[in-house]
């Protein structure tokens, strides 16, 4: 490894080998293996993490300040540069995405501005035709302002995927599932394929829709793992927050360069937020899926198409849980109908009307008029996305009163009718003809 004053000093400031704790860094994750050698499941891994805070405070504390006193040679000057509650959270966050180095920065989006600023003018992207929207927007202006090339193929289709694969492919950008059509990446032959075509190309897999607890890209040949910490890490939608998992040192250092130059690093509080966060990933997840998969059997159970992995109807089932632990809690539905889509979105009380998911609270959104709205009806259209789709990104609330606001919602916007023996979902034509009479059933 070169000395300190052959590289950069922001670099150097990342290369530092002990931090408080005395722990090694890089690489970060927090020791957490007992003694007698057995390996810690990941639910513990989550909550449990090793300090030496003088104190012996069972909550890591929060270092709240901008500077620290000292000379040259210390870890800590400028928290822009690194901060203790920072450093904590992403050793801890390397532990659990299996990585060697983790980083966090100030949003989502923030950790992918990080990662596409090792792209130089004429490099190539290969990414995805179902992306989210901020992800598109970003690409977009790389493209225009940047010269950077990016083909958007349909990803899980690994032989096209292949065919648009060069010595000049220089990332290879994915997510999985996707948001919102759910559709699963082979993220192992993908990774395998990209590294042969070009060993240099960085594969990055946005891993939000799934999180560590359920999925490791880094495991499967991916050479970054990067999510948003707003979402289920978080879980609570109280801070906004990106992460980075890296497992080479190099791309490590890279992008801590050009975090502590820009100043994009997770603030000390956030950082506390989402430490804290993070060791319930284990118990919401978990509730939120089981809420997921029953709400999505009652939805295809009524007729309607159902985008869900924890569904055998599913086209990639097989392929999700070769490479996940869990189907997750976000799936998606198509009314045949615009208006109807619309109707039932406006009709929710528990499902809130909002963009994001992976919160305690489940939300339900019309992506192409929200999330996804950023990318043009054009494109929208060649891509297939669905104008009427609806997500649902489904909370940790009661099944059965969750359950209930789908279904008064689905009778009050006509897409359902109330009969003896249940539901019954109405025909296309039907939908289009239904009076208001039916609405006011359940006013009844």
């Amino acid at each position: 490894m070169s000395a300190p004053g052959d590289i950069p000093n922001g670099v150097a400031k990342g290369l530092k080998h002990l931090d408080l704790d005395g722990h090694d860094l890089p690489p970060s994750p927090a020791p957490s293996t007992p003694t007698n050698g057995r390996k810690y499941a990941l639910a513990t891994e989550l909550v449990y993490t090793e300090s030496n805070d003088q104190f012996n405070s069972s909550s890591t504390p929060i270092y709240q300040s901008a500077t620290f006193k000292g000379g040259p040679g210390q870890e800590y000057d400028y928290t822009r540069s690194g901060n203790p509650t920072r450093t904590h959270l992403e050793r801890h966050l390397a532990k659990i995405m299996c990585a060697k180095r983790a980083l966090v920065v100030s949003s989502g989006m923030g950790a992918l501005d990080v990662i596409t600023r090792i792209l130089k003018p004429g490099d190539e992207v290969v990414t995805g035709d179902d992306l989210y929207g901020g992800t598109n927007r970003l690409l977009n202006y790389l493209r225009s302002n940047n010269d950077i090339i990016v083909h958007h193929i349909d990803t899980t289709n690994v032989e096209k995927v292949k065919a648009a694969l060069t010595s000049k492919t220089a990332m290879v950008l994915l997510e999985t599932p996707t948001n919102p059509l759910i559709k699963i990446v082979d993220i192992a032959s993908i990774a395998t394929a990209a590294h042969a075509a070009n060993p240099k190309a960085v594969v990055a897999v946005d891993n939000t829709m799934l999180s560590p607890y359920l999925q490791n890209p880094l495991d499967l040949g991916a050479d970054v793992s990067y999510e948003s910490g707003t979402k289920y890490l978080s879980g609570h939608h109280d801070v906004m927050a990106g992460v980075i998992g890296i497992n080479d040192e190099v791309l490590g250092d890279r992008f801590f360069f050009m975090i502590n130059s820009t100043g994009c690093g997770l603030a000390p509080f956030d950082s506390w937020l989402l430490l804290r966060g993070i060791k319930t990933l284990s118990v919401r997840m978990e509730k939120q899926q089981t809420n997921a998969q029953a709400i999505a059997e009652f939805l295809e159970n009524h007729g309607f198409k159902v985008r869900f992995p924890g569904l055998k109807s599913h086209p990639q089932y097989a392929l999700h849980w070769s490479q996940a632990r869990g189907a997750g809690a976000v799936l998606s539905f198509e009314t045949g109908s615009i208006a109807l889509s619309e109707r039932i979105v406006e009709s929710t009380h528990l499902f809130g009307i909002s963009v994001s998911f992976g919160c305690v609270n489940s939300l339900i959104s019309m992506p192409c008029r929200m999330s996804h709205a950023s990318i043009d009806p054009a494109t929208r259209k060649e891509r297939a996305l669905p104008e009427d789709i609806i997500r649902l990104c489904v909370g940790i609330e009661d099944l059965d009163d969750l359950i209930a606001d789908l279904s008064q919602a689905l009778v009050r916007a006509g897409a359902v009718r109330l009969t003896d023996n249940g539901f019954q979902a109405l025909s296309a034509e039907e939908v289009e003809g239904e009076s208001r009479s039916t609405v006011l059933v359940m006013d009844g």
